[in-house]
């Protein structure tokens, strides 16, 4: 990469279930040859798209969509447009299937990653060309590829080709950023941006169980005893998280524009501080902010997590916490990679609790606005603009 913008996080969440695997129970992973709890990129991936829309940091047709229900967004869109909805609908499927995506009358065949400037086009097209895509049923008890290959043909070739050149990512920044891997049409595709690692416990993980009981609030009341039991496992841990954003790739995937690759920056470097899992806060409320935020700008360098830092353990120590032990940990890594690797960078940290001095070339920032505006300078000198 030739300029790289990464994020390290040190985040403790009081007891919490906010990523669960298959069984209801914290997801977890071996390393340092112990247990850790674990949550997975995925989720905090889901939760900082979330919250670039909840919070409005971009605008609606700079943001995509993940979704089966593709047909439903663009049979709506067309009967806004004055088109009959069942004609509508027959169409947006005959159009998918021309571009090789298969779709029924209701969902597509798998999630579709889309961004709204491209369902918006596409739904043009489709009302443009309308006449054109009153195709009869085109599979007729095919299945499989052939099923595919009849429903690509039963439109006009050069209709079937622009519509799937509309899928250029429609300068979505959240598809920009986490990249679309489209099966069926492998040239569509989009590399992502950033990468996010899973969350990593710094210390052994000890999950635990909560048994609970609920009663019935309209039982007799000489009636004992609860009308419903079970358990709930939480855990409790210190976790580093880390991501980078190869800044180039983002501008790259945003065909250029520069200002929205900066927006799009911003609004992920504070997702990054504020988004978090939901699993269970209903149960649980662990709304822990971090307690160590830093985001480096390195310049012709390669990508570097700093997640060995606790592939020894982090142990509570006298008065001395997890987290505490954790930055220590941090910033001791840090300071002998970049003695014996070099390919230092500019970094701006923001912190809750006492750093050691010593991280190469940082700067403490006040709250998070600095924090943000140092890390955007950086990108911007580190991209000539």
């Amino acid at each position: 990469m030739n300029a790289v913008l990464e994020i390290h996080i040190l985040q403790n969440f009081a007891p919490s279930n906010l990523n669960r695997d298959d069984t209801g129970s914290p997801k977890d992973a071996f390393f340092g040859g112990v247990r850790r709890a674990r949550i997975s990129s995925q989720s905090f991936k889901r939760a900082m798209r979330t919250y670039f829309r909840e919070q409005q940091l971009l605008k609606p047709d700079e943001l995509a969509v993940r979704t089966k229900r593709v047909v439903d967004a663009l049979t709506e869109r067309l009967e806004e447009m004055g088109r009959d909805l069942s004609e509508a609908n027959a169409r947006v499927v005959a159009a998918l299937g021309g571009m090789g995506l298969k779709a029924d009358e209701d969902k597509s065949q798998y999630l579709l990653f889309l961004g709204e400037r491209e369902i918006a086009r596409i739904a043009q097209l489709i009302h443009e060309r309308w006449d054109e895509l009153n195709v009869a049923e085109a599979e007729g008890g095919k299945k499989g590829k052939d099923a595919k290959k009849a429903a690509k043909a039963a439109i006009p070739a050069d209709l079937s080709k622009q519509l799937r050149g509309l899928l250029d990512g429609g300068k979505a920044v959240d598809l920009a950023l986490f990249g679309r891997m489209l099966a069926d049409l492998p040239e569509r595709n989009a590399d992502a941006a950033a990468q996010v690692a899973h969350a990593l416990g710094t210390s052994r993980a000890e999950r635990e169980f909560d048994f609970y009981t609920a009663v019935d609030d309209l039982k007799p009341e000489d009636t004992a005893g609860a009308d419903m039991l079970g358990t709930v496992e939480f855990v409790s841990a210190t976790y580093y998280r880390y991501a980078n954003v190869d800044l180039e790739q983002l501008t790259k995937n945003l065909q250029g524009d520069t200002d929205l690759a900066l927006r799009g920056l911003e609004a992920f470097l504070r997702a990054s501080i504020f988004a978090a899992p939901s699993g269970k806060q209903n149960t649980f409320a662990a709304h822990n902010l971090p307690s160590f935020v830093a985001f480096t700008v390195r310049r012709n360098a390669s990508p570097r997590s700093l997640a060995n830092a606790f592939e020894t353990p982090v142990q509570p120590l006298g008065r001395q916490g997890l987290i505490e032990g954790s930055v220590q940990a941090l910033v001791k890594e840090w300071q002998q990679l970049d003695g014996k690797f070099g390919q230092g960078g500019q970094t701006a940290y923001l912190a809750t609790v006492s750093v050691p001095e010593g991280i190469p070339g940082a700067q403490e920032a006040p709250n998070v606005d600095a924090l943000v505006e140092a890390a955007l300078r950086e990108a911007r000198a580190a991209l000539g603009v």
